[in-house]
């Protein structure tokens, strides 16, 4: 990241909408922009921790994921819909994890339209080593106050609930 601008350009932005009249959604605007802005910085932050280890979010995500699966194999169309994502998404990041050794396709046992994604050992070792370095340096170190971070699980989570993301058990 460049130099900090010396004023908040989402406060200008807002602003700008309440001269413009649009006074009634001028606060939802900066509110929504401000995430937008929040999740650019926060997954700079994450990228950058994880460029050394060869791996983007994204693969970082798929590999996570399988970490957490009792045998570290998932079937690609419960990883797709588990990653909320497009099932081509996780076909490109399997594409490029089978590449560098660190998952492998293979038929499902019971199920021939589908196919398995299984990490290897080196993707578990790789898994856990990312998951440390981000756990100490980003999520450890995320800028957010306890109850700040908690006050933003419950908006963010009130709101994805409300667009239909999940529903309660």
């Amino acid at each position: 990241m460049g130099a900090p601008l010396p004023r908040d350009p989402i406060a200008d932005a807002r602003r700008n909408w309440e001269r413009h009249g649009w006074s009634d959604v001028a606060a939802p605007m900066a509110a929504i922009t401000a995430i937008m802005r929040t999740q650019q910085i926060l997954l700079a932050r994450i990228e950058a921790v994880l460029k050394p280890f060869g791996l983007t979010f994204a693969r970082y995500e798929l590999l996570a994921l399988l970490s957490f699966a009792r045998s570290g194999a998932l079937p690609m169309n419960k990883a797709s819909a588990l990653l909320q994502v497009h099932p081509t998404s996780v076909t490109n990041a399997v594409d490029r994890l089978q590449e560098a050794g660190l998952v492998l396709r293979s038929p499902h046992p019971t199920d021939g339209r589908t196919t398995l994604i299984e990490l290897t050992s080196g993707g578990r070792t790789l898994a856990k080593r990312a998951t440390a370095a981000l756990n100490g340096e980003v999520f450890a170190q995320s800028g957010f106050g306890t109850e700040d971070v908690d006050a933003l699980i419950r908006i963010l989570g009130d709101f994805r609930r409300g667009a239909g993301d999940f529903t309660d058990p």
